[in-house]
């Protein structure tokens, strides 16, 4: 195990360096801005020390000497802040740039991911990873930036500058260090997997959060509010703990590294004061000695916390590139014609969510350029999977899905799905205007369309009593729209857009009585000529499609006309003799 993340360790670093690639450029100014600061910073504790000798003495202190350090010291602190100042500037630029592409690719991809996976997948693990994993990987990618280029830097620069002073010195101080660096290994190992268990679990807690958010008032209804408090309680003390863990490992890093630089510190010190006694040194020389000591440590509290935030990093990248490198959904190259039929059909098509249930066996059935389908059944009947198939949100595993006689996996999936109009039981509406909410299937439609398709829908009545009309500004999932007004809005999105197919899955079951009567009539305007499959509940909705699919545990029992099924007095009569007689009753 550790082997393997030791590898997946590797390939993510190998990885994050191509994307890295593209700003080469930037990155070799960031070094140079890095060498400035060093060269500058290391200046100072020469500086100081001369100052320290040109003030040894009572009574001879040398202060043109003195004043002409301090001005050198003003010139070397400006340059550092110069150099320094460019340097963030360049890193930021590098990181968020980064950053906000990894961020980028991964919404794409999971723009193209199958519907299976995005039902397979924690909603609020996915979030996670684009929203909170990014900014993560993020934060340890500018933390390496800023400080990793000038601590390696400083290390060196220091050892050269002590080298210079007093190479006997100099060699306690670079004997000593290896210490330093594996107490650091030996902590960033842990620390990886630690920070590896805290993505995971912050992805478990945001999709109980957005499930619970979005449930909200069922949650109420059912007086589910103390289970949910105690199921939060568990996840967030999951979270806390795996965060302690991840954090207590990384916190180790700084104090143990600090520790072990204290006694560095210290035997410098002592050889130094050995070697001033001996005369071999002045006190300004041991001074910037004791300086430069002090700065090529530092550089080792700064990586070690540096390499502990780069394993939170790297464990996000990881998590990106995970998603990144998931299966797309397969794209055909062809296009469907612009003067489309509309004959769509089904042959010997079996299909499964999962293989170990057999859901749809050997089901075949064609619906010619301009015909109605009506597909019922009992619930999980695969009525809802006869939807995803014909859109291809699934694939069949044996068979083939066709319109106008080519397999759809042949066909650009943009190509196939925008010939299809939907409105669906469960309504679909963004966080945007009513009018750009109506015009997502037909962008370039005229104001005088869009009031016709609303007013077609009936939904015109009510969206001009709204405050600002076909301008007002929809809340998140429809706001505070009672279902059926949101139901409205869809039909009246599909009737502005009027594809060649047609699909209407319960598609007026949050509308009241009277208003689906006058939206039936305007259906069957819209549905003249265009092929249309319409899942119903209600039988009543269906008696004049030119045939009924009964379906059964994915296999179609019936097919035939309204007025054939009820002659054969067989599954289909007695479904709709027991809604009317409940009706009746």
């Amino acid at each position: 195990m550790r082997h393997k993340n030791r590898n997946q360790q590797k390939e993510t670093i190998i990885r994050v360096l191509r994307l890295l690639r593209p700003y080469t450029g930037y990155i070799l100014l960031s070094v140079l801005c890095a060498l400035g600061t060093v060269v500058t910073t290391l200046l100072i504790p020469i500086l100081s020390g001369k100052a320290i000798d040109h003030m040894l003495g009572a009574g001879k202190v040398d202060f043109p000497g003195l004043y002409l350090v301090l001005k050198q010291i003003v010139v070397v602190a400006a340059g550092t802040f110069l150099f320094q100042l460019i340097m963030n500037r360049v890193n930021n630029y590098i990181t968020y740039s980064v950053t906000k592409n990894i961020r980028q690719k991964a919404f794409e991809k999971l723009l193209v991911w199958p519907v299976a996976t995005i039902d397979r997948e924690s909603h609020g693990d996915i979030v996670s990873r684009i929203v909170t994993d990014a900014d993560s990987f993020s934060d340890g990618l500018l933390l390496g930036f800023t400080q990793l280029f000038t601590g390696v830097m400083t290390i060196l620069g220091t050892i050269a500058f002590m080298l210079r002073i007093r190479m006997s010195i100099a060699l306690v101080v670079i004997v000593l260090t290896p210490l330093s660096l594996k107490v650091a290994k030996f902590i960033a190992g842990r620390s990886y997997r630690m920070f590896m268990s805290q993505s995971k679990d912050r992805g478990e807690l945001t999709e109980f959060l957005q499930e619970r958010i979005t449930l909200f008032d069922l949650v109420n209804q059912l007086g589910y509010g103390e289970q949910t408090r105690e199921e939060f309680r568990e996840k967030n003390q999951k979270l806390t703990e795996s965060a302690m863990k991840a954090t207590f490992y990384s916190s180790l890093t700084n104090p143990s590294t600090r520790f072990v630089n204290a006694l560095i510190y210290a035997a410098v010190g002592v050889a130094g004061a050995l070697v001033v006694i001996a005369g071999h040194i002045t006190v300004g020389e041991l001074s910037s000695f004791l300086g430069y000591a002090r700065e090529y440590a530092r550089p080792f509290n700064e990586i070690t916390g540096v390499v502990t935030e780069m394993q939170n990093a790297l464990a996000c990248a990881q998590r990106l590139f995970a998603m990144m490198d998931s299966k797309a959904v397969e794209n055909g190259e062809e296009m469907l014609p612009q003067n489309l039929e509309g004959c769509v059909a089904m042959r010997h098509v079996d299909f499964s969510y999962d293989p170990k249930t057999e859901l749809i066996k050997d089901l075949s059935f064609t619906a010619k350029p301009g015909e109605t389908v009506a597909i019922v059944g009992p619930t999980g009947a695969g009525k809802s999977t006869i939807i995803n198939l014909l859109m291809r949100f699934y694939d069949v595993d044996r068979g083939e899905v066709s319109v106008d006689g080519t397999d759809i996996r042949r066909l650009l999936r943009a190509s196939l799905r925008s010939s299809y109009g939907m409105v669906l039981q469960e309504t679909f509406l963004f966080h945007a205007t009513i009018r750009e909410n109506l015009m997502l299937g037909k962008p370039d439609a005229t104001e005088e369309e869009m009031v016709a398709a609303a007013k077609a829908a009936h939904a015109h009545s009510f969206i001009r009593r709204l405050p600002k009309g076909y301008d007002t500004v929809l809340a998140p999932e429809g706001g505070s729209l009672s279902q059926g007004q949101k139901q409205l809005l869809c039909i009246a999105r599909l009737m502005l857009a009027l594809p060649d197919l047609l699909i209407l899955d319960e598609a007026t079951s949050s509308i009241d009585t009277r208003t689906e009567i006058k939206i039936q009539d305007a259906f069957h305007k819209m549905m003249k000529g265009r092929t249309t499959f319409i899942v119903a509940h209600r039988l009543q909705t269906i008696r004049d499609a030119d045939f009924i699919l009964y379906m059964e545990k994915g296999r179609v029992l019936e097919q035939g006309t309204h007025q054939q099924l009820l002659k054969k007095n067989g599954y289909y009569a007695r479904l709709y003799h027991s809604q009317f007689s409940t009706i009746q009753g």
